[in-house]
């Protein structure tokens, strides 16, 4: 039933010549790999709006999708908020299919062709990450970028969870989280004259009366093509492009390739905003009673393009009273804790970012609170005390909701701006409620239950009316890849959990 793609075969390939120890655990991954990615596939499959499907029949043994060329595919019943692996074949009329390329491909949709080697590429790359992944189940890490590499996985929901393409095995190897390596930056001077500069830029990479801007090593080598200087160690983040200072800020490069479904520029809209959005949250984050701490943008600089841009912020382990044994984990990395194992902690949890998120919202913004953006603070017993968030550069601010509550609206323009509560809502429930706490939840099940309980005290205002009475939105992530000239989000409506 099994053909390995081209994608596959060609990183056992260069893992052979690269770190050949590492060959067989890749070839025992494959097989769970193909397993999480098609359970991604069939998710979107089920429940996004793709123009091909013509209807969707529940049946006794599971879901079966009827396309508009009249073809029918078989799979079982469909969980949007499941993070395990539970589809292992999918059927196309009488073919059955394991693997989410080959389907993908023999769908021959528009735009299908790119896709599917997208989704080898991320069944390759998901299998050599967890070939490759550092650290031990149970230990606790006491960095924070140790906690970063223990997301493994990639984006819970995305079929392109570990997409690099542009990325050699020796590249993944070196600069993947998951992988544990150091990354050296370079150092790209340019003349101050030519930058955009908010906040305060470092003195350390001032050179008369240039700047050096950080780089990525890949981004030097692939887009920029010049030779760098030598610049600091850092860790990688489960952002790639994001790497911690030891004992310092974090630092935010370009990275100009495709993973998932994003380039990672920067752009000089968010390079001139970057001040005063971090300004402006740190205010608004003081009316969360407490329970919300933002990062702050330390510095931003651009030379004018979004390939050569930095943006140093703010640690989010500064907000860990150390002393007292607290830390700081992104969420993304809550279900390798094992807490939501347990209801009763998962509803506190849910309750606590619903809290923030729903106030929040009712003052005039829409935080992106998926799992790599939103951090929380554990007790040293693990109990979920305050949120952290980070990274700015994707909330939406609704000037008619700041002035209604008498909050200073900040000088913003462009995409960042919308009064529009479609817009705003789907903005904070699609990245927290079904992104964040269900991925957390990893079920149905456990997110329906966390949510019940969260949910009874909290002030009955229209944003939550919406949350329990409407179908919880959801970023439309393979039709956004299988629609190129669509531009900004598309979402999909998925089975609210309360109803």
């Amino acid at each position: 039933m099994h053909r390995p793609p081209t994608a596959e075969a060609e990183v056992a390939e260069e893992l052979a010549a690269v770190r050949p120890a590492l060959v067989s655990r890749y070839a025992a991954e494959l097989a769970g790999s193909r397993a999480a990615v098609l359970t991604r596939l069939w998710r979107a499959l089920a429940h996004e709006p793709l123009p091909w499907i013509a209807g969707r029949e529940p049946v006794r043994d599971g879901l079966v999708l009827r396309l508009t060329d009249g073809r029918r595919l078989h799979g079982p019943h469909p969980d949007p908020y499941a993070t395990a692996a539970y589809v292992t074949t999918v059927r196309l009329d009488d073919v059955a299919y394991d693997d989410p390329g080959r389907l993908t491909a023999d769908l021959a949709v528009p735009h299908g062709t790119g896709f599917a080697a997208e989704l080898d590429h991320s069944v390759a790359s998901l299998a050599l990450s967890r070939a490759g992944r550092t650290g031990r189940a149970g230990d606790w890490p006491v960095t924070d970028w140790g906690w970063e590499q223990r997301v493994v996985d990639g984006h819970p929901y995305h079929p392109g969870c570990r997409s690099r393409p542009g990325f050699s095995v020796a590249e993944q190897l070196a600069y993947g989280p998951e992988h544990g390596p150091v990354v050296r930056l370079g150092l790209v001077p340019v003349p101050a004259g030519r930058c955009v500069v908010t906040g305060v830029w470092p003195e350390e990479l001032r050179d008369g009366g240039r700047l050096l801007l950080p780089v990525h090593p890949w981004q030097a080598e692939h887009v920029l093509k010049l030779p760098c200087e030598r610049g600091p160690s850092a860790h990688p983040l489960m952002s790639l492009r994001t790497l911690a200072l030891p004992g310092g800020p974090h630092v935010k490069t370009a990275l100009s390739a495709r993973l998932t479904s994003s380039v990672r520029d920067i752009s000089v809209y968010s390079i001139t905003l970057s001040a005063t959005l971090s300004d402006f949250a740190e205010a608004l984050a003081t009316r969360a009673d407490g329970l919300l701490h933002v990062t702050r943008t330390l510095g931003a600089a651009t030379a004018g393009s979004p390939d050569l841009a930095a943006v140093w912020r703010e640690s989010p382990g500064a907000y860990a009273a150390a002393e007292t044994g607290e830390r700081v984990v992104p969420v993304a990395a809550l279900a390798g804790t094992g807490l939501p194992d347990s209801p009763a902690w998962l509803a506190r949890f849910a309750r606590l970012a619903l809290t923030v998120g729903l106030r929040l919202l009712e003052l005039g913004v829409a935080l992106e609170a998926h799992g790599q953006n939103l951090l929380v603070v554990l007790s040293p017993g693990g109990e979920p005390l305050r949120l952290v968030y980070r990274d700015l550069a994707d909330i939406r601010v609704s000037p008619l909701r700041l002035a209604r509550h008498g909050v200073p609206v900040p000088e913003l323009t462009g995409r960042l701006v919308t009064d529009d509560e479609t817009a705003l809502r789907r903005k904070l429930f699609g990245s927290l409620v079904a992104g964040a706490l269900a991925a957390t939840a990893g079920s149905a099940t456990a997110l329906r239950a966390a949510l019940e309980t969260a949910v009874r005290d909290l002030p009955r205002t229209p944003d939550l009316v919406a949350l329990l009475e409407e179908p919880l939105p959801a970023k439309a992530l393979t039709l956004m890849r299988l629609s190129p000239g669509t531009p900004g989000d598309q979402w999909a409506e998925l089975p609210n959990p309360l109803l």
